[in-house]
């Protein structure tokens, strides 16, 4: 498979740009990779396995020889499950840090499994910090392990892995990080940050495309693993040990999907690896917020707590704003948003990952402008209450 020189470019055949936090528009060489079968028990696409495997692995830096990775079927949450339920043994209890849906869905998956655990639900505006995590670990000498979401995308967080890593082991207890949607733009350095297993996705910062997860865990926690899951086909251990035997997934792998996933991860280093890929994300990032904020809207989250992956805003106050319409006019623009997923008030999501760069985030503001000009939106001020409810919350 070659793989062309790195450009940002337009979608194909009048495609919107998806402007979501994964599943996301890829190049075209990603949807090009596409077009071939494979035989996944076929010496080609276990090389393909392979390489993929340890191109994620390679993505950690020092410190990635204790690491083995582990890719999974189906979609993030398959892989969130599977790591959960096979890390932390049937007697283990959890601290879960919540500060939106992806958080709340870690204790609901928990709950599912049988596992005890205990929740920081810090609602949509805040981070959990480290002393809080220090503090409850303190007081519960019960908790064996803590699972915090690297970026929380229903509201945009990027949460403070490196202090909160710091009091989980300080407590003498393990970390498992969701980076669902950061891995691949944010550093999760091991020399620099001690966790026992991370998971992502492929259609997320690496650029691919739906159908699979991965596990990326110590090796040793691995071994660990073994008979903890409550199911044959989200076992981590049972499938980290058949590909390091066979090669081969143990059930049908998504194999286009996987064929996508390698040429993404070529074009990832030809772009600089995390650095690079995190350095455009971010100045979309500064792009979008900045001209929006120009227009008068306003976002859910103080500059330092915004990620690079996605920024949500208020809806306006205007009694002609209706989301309904922004949205279909928006993607008749060019540009698919995302609802947002606040309970107090309302709001929208604008993605800042994917073939995009700044020149296309200007054209979101610019389709933005345009849009409320024609529902007759004067202002995109929000309500006061959701300003008060901010400065609240975030005092």
């Amino acid at each position: 498979m070659t793989i062309p020189d790195i450009t940002i470019e337009p979608p194909r055949l009048g495609e919107p740009y998806l402007l979501t936090p994964g599943p996301l528009t890829t190049s075209y060489a990603v949807k090009e990779a596409m077009l071939r079968d494979w035989g996944s028990w076929d010496d080609d696409f276990r090389g393909i396995t392979l390489e993929i495997r340890t191109r994620l692995l390679d993505l950690l830096g020092e410190g990635k020889e204790e690491f083995d990775c582990v890719p999974m079927q189906g979609s993030g949450s398959f892989s969130v499950e599977a790591m959960l339920a096979s890390f932390i043994p049937l007697d283990g209890k959890t601290l879960v840090l919540a500060n939106g849906a992806y958080g709340l869905r870690s204790a609901q998956t928990l709950k599912y499994l049988g596992r005890d655990h205990t929740l920081l639900d810090k609602g949509d505006y805040l981070p959990p910090r480290g002393d809080e995590v220090a503090e409850i670990l303190k007081d519960d000498p019960s908790i064996s392990h803590v699972v915090a979401i690297h970026c929380e995308t229903s509201s945009g967080i990027l949460n403070p892995i490196e202090e909160i890593s710091e009091a989980v082991y300080a407590a003498g207890c393990k970390l498992l990080v969701d980076s669902m949607s950061a891995f691949g733009a944010i550093d999760l350095k091991p020399s620099e940050i001690r966790y026992e297993a991370i998971v992502s996705s492929a259609n997320k910062c690496i650029e691919g495309v739906p159908g699979f997860g991965f596990i990326i865990a110590r090796k040793d926690e691995l071994e660990a693993a073994k008979g903890n899951s409550h199911s044959l086909s989200l076992d981590v251990h049972a499938q980290w040990a058949h590909m390091n035997k066979t090669g081969q997934w143990r059930f049908t792998p998504p194999t286009h999907v996987v064929a996508a996933f390698l040429v993404a991860l070529r074009l990832h280093e030809a772009e600089g690896g995390v650095v690079g890929r995190g350095n455009r994300y971010f100045e979309n990032r500064d792009v979008v917020v900045s001209g929006m904020r120009e227009l008068g809207f306003e976002t859910l989250l103080k500059d330092r707590w915004l990620s690079p992956i996605i920024v949500t805003f208020f809806c306006p106050s205007d009694e002609n704003f209706i989301f309904e319409k922004f949205y279909e006019l928006m993607k008749n623009k060019g540009f698919i948003i995302y609802p947002g997923k606040l309970t107090a008030v309302d709001s929208f999501r604008v993605g800042c990952i994917g073939q995009m760069d700044e020149n296309v985030m200007l054209q979101v503001v610019a389709a933005a402008k345009g849009t409320l000009e024609e529902m007759g939106v004067t202002s995109a001020a929000p309500p006061a209450i959701a300003l008060e409810e901010r400065a609240k919350l975030a005092a």
